[in-house]
């Protein structure tokens, strides 16, 4: 068990956690090596033409390590195949043998690529969603049993001087572990450091840790709470990153950056996969958004440290109380920024969420909506929706309904505070003693929180602390500025910074823009974010995985189908997984699942539970809607609502 919070360096100062490096192949993990990006290939192992195609693709991307499935012995013993055919193309990169329950893949593998992937939830258990009651004594011999099947793979892979990765999918956590530990972030961990213990035990340490999940805020704390073990161990084995089924688009590069970005910020990563459902050569360039953020980010400014009562490895929202619609418990709002337009008109607003229809005189209202628009010095003359508030500039702000001031520090010094609703620009710096005790006196103030930090992150949540430490309740809304013109990395940045804080609970709104970026894409960003940290629930989630030589569909074609059909249904989870390997485990966290389980065939979830087998893949998709439609999910397209 922890015992102490610690789970990286610093939170203040970033540092890379150093952990020993591992070298796979001729390729340096870990240690002082930067931080590797990788990918997965998608096409049948047994089809080496295709396979080998597939990868040279993704290393002419960029991509420094390899990852091919190996369901069976004879996809693992091909591997040689496609070794041979990659050298002799000139491609030396390191292959990585992916395996779910089968050992003898394993070891057959091990001849032929230089490091094997195993997972302790599917290697040496199994997964039927069963509770067992355990003694310590039963559950030790459950112990041996597993230490005497893995135990050949370790001693090979030593004699070899092979690398693995044992990797944790919260979705595939096994039976036993579900009995002892619960369908937690410690659970995962504990079936991770099983298998890491029985490697050190043979003096094996050619190792790489992961801790996978769909949900960016259990694979953050599961993460955490790994390192904090490891620690207290004297362990310090490479990290590989990344959120499993993220999706596609938008929505998949976004939960991808909460979940690694998060943990990246902290200084913890030795190498990143970003698991789209996309072709595997796309994934690495998103990936490298994300790590060459940090390639100078030791020579940012340090931060002062603070002490911190949160606790990094359970999510507990900070207690704020309720300025209007911000704050008390209330989701996290949304804030769209037109300060900078050159005139505000009813047309403005489109981008925003709002679009106003002449011949009805009446305002259509999207489902991600902005709930407050920031304009500025501009004024408003014209009506608008009910559901909207605007934020002006203090000396501009109108004297109407649902219009507040913004004001900033040196103007709230001078002129004092509004008696109404307000909202207060800060940063961390500006935090002295004077200004907190004022903070916590005024029950009208709703800090606008930014930073000119380069460690933005760090930077505001240290603002969080010492607003903590003195018991401040005052809603808190994020706000990222970028001077960026690619949307992806507007994404990404934006998903990183306010995601970090959300996860741990710090944040009542977000308002991001960037100097060249569409007021669209700034609002379906934020949205995004509130999505993938779970704190507001604006739309249907898709938990999809990434593809590989075990699905058996075609999953971007199926994932845009199911998409195109259900992306109305607000709230909804829907997994949509190639093959059975993460399918059932997936499906608890899913209300809906869609499942390959053999070629031509789907299987139907119910959340954990099978509710139609060996559905022909021509009528699955609307056998899907049929299913949600029994259960009382399923509602008609409404283009809009109106006001």
């Amino acid at each position: 068990m922890k015992k102490s919070n610690k789970y990286c360096v610093s939170q203040f100062i970033y540092q890379r956690w150093k952990t020993r490096e591992v070298m796979i192949g001729h390729v340096g993990f870990g240690g002082d090596n930067p931080i590797r990006v990788q990918s997965m290939t998608t096409a049948d192992t047994m089809d080496t033409e295709k396979t080998v195609a597939e990868s040279i693709r993704m290393i002419d991307a960029g991509c420094e390590l390899v990852r091919i499935t190996a369901p069976s012995k004879k996809d693992a013993a091909n591997l040689a195949v496609i070794k041979k055919e990659l050298l002799e193309k000139g491609y030396d990169t390191p292959l990585v043998a992916d395996i779910h329950f089968t050992p003898n893949a394993a070891e057959e593998a091990a001849e032929h690529v230089e490091k094997i992937r195993v997972n302790p939830g599917n290697y040496a258990d199994k997964k039927k969603f069963e509770h067992h009651e355990y003694t310590d004594e039963s559950y030790n011999t459950e112990l041996e049993r597993i230490r005497e099947r893995f135990t050949p793979l370790v001693l090979k892979c030593k004699r070899l001087n092979r690398a693995m990765r044992i990797g944790t999918n919260h979705g595939s956590l096994s039976d036993r572990i579900l009995s002892r530990y619960g369908d937690t972030p410690l659970g995962m961990v504990e079936s991770a450091m099983e298998f890491l213990r029985i490697c050190r035990d043979h003096d094996y340490h050619d190792i790489v840790i992961s801790m996978k999940a769909s949900n960016a805020k259990v694979m953050v704390q599961a993460y955490r709470l790994l390192v904090n073990h490891m620690m207290a161990e004297g362990m310090n084995y490479p990290l590989h990153l990344g959120v499993t089924e993220a999706g596609d688009g938008e929505d998949g590069r976004i939960k991808s950056a909460v979940g690694i970005g998060t943990l990246l910020e902290d200084g913890l990563g030795d190498t990143v996969r970003v698991s789209l459902t996309e072709a595997p050569e796309e994934e690495i360039p998103v990936a490298r958004i994300l790590v060459d953020r940090y390639l100078n980010r030791q020579d940012a400014p340090p931060i002062e440290a603070v002490p911190s009562s949160i606790d990094p490895f359970e999510y507990d929202r900070r207690k704020s109380h309720a300025v209007g619609q911000i704050g008390g418990g209330q989701v996290p709002v949304v804030i769209a920024n037109l300060s900078k337009r050159d005139q505000i008109q009813a047309a403005s607003f489109f981008g925003a969420g709002y679009q106003y229809s002449v011949p009805l005189d009446k305002w259509n209202i999207a489902d991600m909506a902005a709930d407050y628009i920031y304009v500025g010095q501009h004024q408003i003359d014209f009506e608008i929706p009910g559901t909207l508030s605007i934020i002006q500039d203090h000396g501009y702000c109108q004297n109407k309904d649902r219009h507040l001031p913004l004001l900033e520090l040196d103007v709230l010094l001078r002129d004092g505070a509004p008696e109404q609703a307000y909202f207060l620009a800060l940063e961390n710096k500006d935090l002295n003693a004077e200004i907190i005790a004022f903070l916590k006196a005024d029950s009208n103030v709703i800090v606008l929180l930014k930073t000119q930090q380069e460690h933005a992150m760090a930077d505001m949540r240290t603002a969080f602390y010492k607003l903590m430490n003195a018991d401040v309740s005052c809603p808190v809304v994020l706000s990222r500025q970028y001077k960026l013109s690619s949307e992806d990395h507007f994404r990404m940045y934006s998903a990183t910074d306010c995601g970090a804080l959300l996860l741990d609970g710090l944040g009542d709104g977000v308002l991001v823009a960037g100097d060249q970026i569409p007021v669209k894409t700034e609002i379906s960003t934020a949205f995004g974010i509130l999505q993938a940290t779970r704190t507001r629930i604006s739309k249907t989630e898709y938990i999809s995985c990434p593809s590989c030589g075990r699905t058996l569909f075609d999953l971007q074609e199926t994932t845009a189908k199911i998409r195109a059909k259900t992306s109305h249904l607000k709230g909804v989870k829907i997994g949509i997984m190639g093959c059975i390997v993460n399918g059932p485990g997936e499906m608890a966290d899913a209300d809906y699942g869609y499942v390959g389980t053999g070629v031509g065939k789907i299987t139907l979830y119910k959340e954990k539970e099978v509710v139609r087998r060996n559905v022909p893949e021509a009528e699955a998709v609307d056998a899907l809607i049929d299913l949600i439609r029994e259960h009382g999910d399923w509602v008609e397209v409404q283009s809009s609502v109106e006001a």
